[in-house]
């Protein structure tokens, strides 16, 4: 049996969609509190759980700027919980992670053996709960992720086709670079992990959709696929103030990913192009 933790967010929701009911069980903060050790070793132990895919996070990167206790609590400790009970009971552990790791000072794609330098208080907990979970799980995977949108919650997908319509122009910082993530592509790949994991097995992965943009460029292919006659504008991230600092640069590798499994990535313009049909603001 699979525990799905933070199954009402993007990700979440979207195994729901592909994984069969009768394998997996799906938890959110409303009936598990995975910052609760206890909590979190006995829906492991009442549901014979094999394996857990943790999608929860705090995942307000500017919020957690001031909210560090919670983002703590739940990208920290409560990976540090799962992959403990997940170790009394000999389950492996598929923990999800971000970009936001590295500090964005590259000047090529960030690979699994570049050495971590969070910038924001959300990048330094997910960089705690991945330590957690490679010292604390026998069995585990550590996926890596950038830019995730999906038909569901709240992404920048949604953002965008939402201030296209209501206004004449928009403003996009330009002078952030990534690679978007559709959390469709990004499922199947959870999927295919999911019955290769064997004991002792302890890996660190990258995966997002093919070629790189600003969130401008993001932007601008956004409102072209939907046919809204929106302005799209680029600014400076000095232009855009916020709470957390944001990488410059958080391209990640796939060449690893590629080559252990022998797939094709999606180019994230074809995946945008595929999903955007279904997601609307």
């Amino acid at each position: 049996m699979i525990l799905i933790t933070g199954a009402n967010g993007q990700l979440g929701r979207t195994l729901k969609g592909l994984l069969p009911a009768a394998a997996a069980v799906f938890t959110d903060v409303e009936n598990l509190d995975i910052s609760n050790y206890d909590a979190v070793e006995k829906v492991m132990r009442e549901n014979g759980i094999t394996c857990v895919v943790n999608c929860a996070g705090y995942t307000d990167v500017d919020a957690a700027e001031t909210k560090i206790d919670q983002a703590y609590a739940v990208n920290a400790l409560g990976a540090r919980n799962i992959a403990i009970a997940a170790n009394k009971h000999k389950a492996s552990v598929i923990q999800l992670s971000t970009d936001y790791i590295f500090d964005g000072n590259n000047f090529k794609p960030y690979t699994e053996n570049d050495k971590p330098n969070p910038i924001s208080v959300y990048g330094q907990t997910k960089l705690e709960g991945e330590l957690f979970v490679l010292k604390n799980a026998d069995n585990c995977v550590v996926l890596r992720s950038s830019w995730l949108y999906s038909e569901y919650g709240k992404n920048f997908v949604k953002t965008i086709i939402s201030l296209a319509r209501k206004q004449d122009e928009i403003k996009v910082i330009y002078d952030q670079i990534g690679s978007p993530t559709y959390a469709g592509d990004l499922a199947k790949i959870i999927e295919g992990l999911i019955p290769v994991l064997k004991n002792g097995v302890k890996k660190i992965y990258n995966y997002s959709n093919e070629g790189v943009c600003s969130w401008y460029g993001f932007a601008r292919e956004i409102a072209a696929l939907k046919n809204i006659a929106c302005e799209v504008l680029p600014i400076e991230s000095q232009d855009y103030p916020s709470s957390a600092k944001r990488p410059h640069y958080s391209v990640l590798s796939k060449a690893k990913i590629k080559k252990d499994f022998g797939i094709k990535i999606p180019y994230w313009r074809d995946a945008l192009k595929a999903a955007i049909t279904n997601i609307e603001e």
